[in-house]
Protein backbone atom coordinates (compact mmCIF):
# COMPACT_ATOMS: atom_id res chain seq x y z
CA UNK A 1 0.00 0.00 0.00
CA UNK A 2 1.61 3.41 -1.29
CA UNK A 3 1.62 6.20 1.48
CA UNK A 4 1.88 10.23 1.18
CA UNK A 5 3.08 11.65 4.58
CA UNK A 6 2.47 15.07 5.41
CA UNK A 7 4.32 16.23 8.51
CA UNK A 8 2.83 19.75 9.77
CA UNK A 9 1.74 21.80 12.70
CA UNK A 10 -1.68 23.48 12.74
CA UNK A 11 -1.33 26.62 11.45
CA UNK A 12 -1.61 28.69 15.16
CA UNK A 13 -0.22 32.68 14.85
CA UNK A 14 2.71 32.36 17.24
CA UNK A 15 3.29 28.85 16.82
CA UNK A 16 4.04 28.59 12.72
CA UNK A 17 6.24 30.18 10.81
CA UNK A 18 7.79 32.64 12.95
CA UNK A 19 10.57 33.32 11.01
CA UNK A 20 8.52 35.53 9.29
CA UNK A 21 8.27 37.65 11.99
CA UNK A 22 8.19 40.53 12.34
CA UNK A 23 8.09 41.35 8.66
CA UNK A 24 4.56 39.57 8.96
CA UNK A 25 2.90 39.65 11.67
CA UNK A 26 2.08 36.67 13.76
CA UNK A 27 -1.71 36.15 12.58
CA UNK A 28 -0.02 37.30 8.81
CA UNK A 29 2.39 34.29 9.32
CA UNK A 30 0.15 31.59 9.96
CA UNK A 31 -2.11 32.47 7.25
CA UNK A 32 0.21 31.72 4.73
CA UNK A 33 1.56 28.72 7.01
CA UNK A 34 -2.10 27.95 6.27
CA UNK A 35 -2.00 28.88 2.56
CA UNK A 36 1.27 26.35 1.86
CA UNK A 37 0.03 23.63 4.26
CA UNK A 38 -3.37 23.38 2.17
CA UNK A 39 -1.62 23.60 -1.21
CA UNK A 40 0.46 20.95 -0.14
CA UNK A 41 -2.67 18.85 0.70
CA UNK A 42 -4.40 19.50 -2.36
CA UNK A 43 -1.10 17.96 -4.25
CA UNK A 44 -1.43 15.17 -2.19
CA UNK A 45 -4.64 14.64 -2.96
CA UNK A 46 -4.30 14.42 -6.62
CA UNK A 47 -1.83 11.88 -6.31
CA UNK A 48 -2.56 7.60 -6.63
CA UNK A 49 -1.72 6.64 -3.31
CA UNK A 50 -3.64 4.72 -1.18
CA UNK A 51 -3.25 6.40 1.77
CA UNK A 52 -2.67 10.06 1.90
CA UNK A 53 -1.88 11.07 6.20
CA UNK A 54 -1.49 14.45 7.56
CA UNK A 55 0.88 13.49 10.74
CA UNK A 56 -0.36 16.86 12.47
CA UNK A 57 1.15 18.56 15.51
CA UNK A 58 -1.91 20.19 17.10
CA UNK A 59 -6.08 20.09 16.12
CA UNK A 60 -7.08 19.98 12.07
CA UNK A 61 -9.78 22.93 11.39
CA UNK A 62 -11.86 24.40 8.32
CA UNK A 63 -8.65 24.27 6.07
CA UNK A 64 -8.47 20.38 5.78
CA UNK A 65 -9.82 19.24 2.92
CA UNK A 66 -11.48 15.86 2.23
CA UNK A 67 -10.12 12.70 1.85
CA UNK A 68 -6.68 13.35 3.89
CA UNK A 69 -6.77 10.84 7.16
CA UNK A 70 -5.34 12.69 10.28
CA UNK A 71 -3.19 11.23 12.39
CA UNK A 72 -1.54 12.81 15.77
CA UNK A 73 2.57 13.72 16.20
CA UNK A 74 4.39 11.13 18.11
CA UNK A 75 6.76 12.59 20.88
CA UNK A 76 10.07 13.33 20.92
CA UNK A 77 12.65 14.94 18.54
CA UNK A 78 11.43 15.65 15.01
CA UNK A 79 13.98 12.65 13.96
CA UNK A 80 11.92 10.39 16.39
CA UNK A 81 8.43 11.98 14.82
CA UNK A 82 9.68 11.31 11.17
CA UNK A 83 10.40 7.38 12.63
CA UNK A 84 6.92 6.97 13.99
CA UNK A 85 5.44 8.06 11.23
CA UNK A 86 7.20 5.99 8.42
CA UNK A 87 6.74 3.37 11.17
CA UNK A 88 2.91 3.06 10.81
CA UNK A 89 3.34 2.40 7.13
CA UNK A 90 3.08 -0.80 5.34
CA UNK A 91 4.40 -0.52 1.49
CA UNK A 92 6.09 2.21 0.11
CA UNK A 93 5.60 5.71 1.59
CA UNK A 94 7.24 9.12 1.16
CA UNK A 95 7.26 12.03 3.73
CA UNK A 96 6.86 15.48 2.68
CA UNK A 97 6.49 18.47 4.60
CA UNK A 98 4.16 21.72 4.84
CA UNK A 99 6.92 24.18 3.91
CA UNK A 100 7.14 23.54 -0.18
CA UNK A 101 3.70 24.74 -1.43
CA UNK A 102 5.21 24.67 -5.39
CA UNK A 103 5.15 20.59 -5.18
CA UNK A 104 2.86 18.71 -7.62
CA UNK A 105 1.56 15.84 -8.07
CA UNK A 106 3.55 14.62 -10.68
CA UNK A 107 6.87 15.26 -8.48
CA UNK A 108 5.36 13.16 -5.62
CA UNK A 109 4.46 10.77 -7.73
CA UNK A 110 8.58 10.49 -8.80
CA UNK A 111 8.75 10.13 -4.98
CA UNK A 112 6.39 6.97 -4.79
CA UNK A 113 8.06 5.28 -7.84
CA UNK A 114 10.33 2.77 -5.89
CA UNK A 115 11.34 -0.21 -6.50
CA UNK A 116 12.65 -2.95 -3.20
CA UNK A 117 16.15 -1.80 -1.89
CA UNK A 118 15.00 2.21 -3.16
CA UNK A 119 15.01 5.43 -2.10
CA UNK A 120 14.05 8.86 -2.74
CA UNK A 121 15.37 12.09 -1.41
CA UNK A 122 14.36 15.63 -2.11
CA UNK A 123 17.29 18.13 -0.94
CA UNK A 124 16.14 21.67 0.32
CA UNK A 125 18.36 24.74 -0.13
CA UNK A 126 18.62 25.13 3.32
CA UNK A 127 20.40 21.88 3.51
CA UNK A 128 17.46 19.83 5.09
CA UNK A 129 15.12 17.70 3.07
CA UNK A 130 11.67 18.07 1.60
CA UNK A 131 11.18 14.38 1.00
CA UNK A 132 12.10 11.26 1.69
CA UNK A 133 10.81 8.25 0.11
CA UNK A 134 11.54 4.81 1.17
CA UNK A 135 10.29 1.27 -0.39
CA UNK A 136 10.27 -0.29 2.40
CA UNK A 137 10.03 2.10 6.13
CA UNK A 138 12.38 1.31 8.33
CA UNK A 139 12.56 3.93 11.05
CA UNK A 140 16.26 3.21 12.00
CA UNK A 141 17.00 5.50 8.79
CA UNK A 142 15.79 8.58 10.89
CA UNK A 143 16.37 8.23 14.39
CA UNK A 144 19.04 9.94 15.40
CA UNK A 145 19.89 12.34 12.16
CA UNK A 146 20.19 15.54 13.54
CA UNK A 147 17.45 17.53 12.30
CA UNK A 148 16.63 21.33 11.56
CA UNK A 149 20.88 22.17 11.16
CA UNK A 150 22.66 23.14 8.08
CA UNK A 151 23.72 19.44 7.50
CA UNK A 152 20.45 17.49 8.09
CA UNK A 153 19.86 16.40 4.07
CA UNK A 154 23.63 15.22 4.03
CA UNK A 155 23.82 13.45 7.20
CA UNK A 156 19.79 12.01 5.99
CA UNK A 157 21.08 10.73 2.55
CA UNK A 158 24.19 9.42 3.79
CA UNK A 159 22.34 7.05 6.13
CA UNK A 160 20.36 5.95 3.31
CA UNK A 161 23.33 5.31 1.23
CA UNK A 162 25.20 3.80 4.53
CA UNK A 163 21.98 1.10 4.46
CA UNK A 164 22.95 -0.19 1.61
CA UNK A 165 19.69 1.50 -0.64
CA UNK A 166 19.76 3.36 -3.85
CA UNK A 167 18.84 6.17 -3.76
CA UNK A 168 16.94 8.54 -6.64
CA UNK A 169 17.60 12.32 -6.37
CA UNK A 170 14.36 14.43 -6.44
CA UNK A 171 15.03 18.15 -7.45
CA UNK A 172 16.01 20.78 -4.85
CA UNK A 173 13.45 22.85 -3.20
CA UNK A 174 13.51 26.00 -1.17
CA UNK A 175 11.34 25.85 2.05
CA UNK A 176 9.07 28.79 3.08
CA UNK A 177 11.30 29.89 6.33
CA UNK A 178 12.22 33.80 5.35
CA UNK A 179 10.16 36.28 3.42
CA UNK A 180 12.64 35.92 0.68
CA UNK A 181 11.81 32.40 0.40
CA UNK A 182 8.07 33.21 0.61
CA UNK A 183 8.32 35.85 -2.64
CA UNK A 184 10.40 33.56 -4.43
CA UNK A 185 7.94 30.36 -3.94
CA UNK A 186 4.70 32.41 -4.48
CA UNK A 187 6.44 33.78 -7.76
CA UNK A 188 7.24 30.00 -8.82
CA UNK A 189 3.91 29.06 -8.26
CA UNK A 190 1.52 31.44 -9.72
CA UNK A 191 -2.42 30.34 -9.29
CA UNK A 192 -1.77 28.85 -6.06
CA UNK A 193 -3.26 29.39 -2.84
CA UNK A 194 0.05 30.21 -1.31
CA UNK A 195 0.79 33.08 -4.23
CA UNK A 196 -3.05 34.39 -3.55
CA UNK A 197 -2.26 34.56 0.32
CA UNK A 198 1.62 36.76 -0.47
CA UNK A 199 -0.14 38.83 -2.96
CA UNK A 200 -3.06 39.81 -0.76
CA UNK A 201 -0.98 40.65 2.49
CA UNK A 202 2.02 42.39 -0.39
CA UNK A 203 -1.49 44.95 -1.03
CA UNK A 204 -2.33 45.11 2.73
CA UNK A 205 0.95 46.12 3.78
CA UNK A 206 1.92 43.61 6.31
CA UNK A 207 4.88 43.84 7.94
Amino acid sequence: MTTVLVIAKEPVPGWVKTRLIPWYSAKDAAALAEAALVDTLEAVRSTTAARRVLVLDGAPGAWLPPGIEVVPQAHGGLDERLAAAFAACTGPALLIGMDTPQVTPALLARGLELASGEAAFGPAEDGGFWALGLAEPDPALLRGVPMSVPETGAVQRRRLVEAGLTVRDLPRLRDVDTPDDARLVAAATPGSRFAAEVARLARAGAR
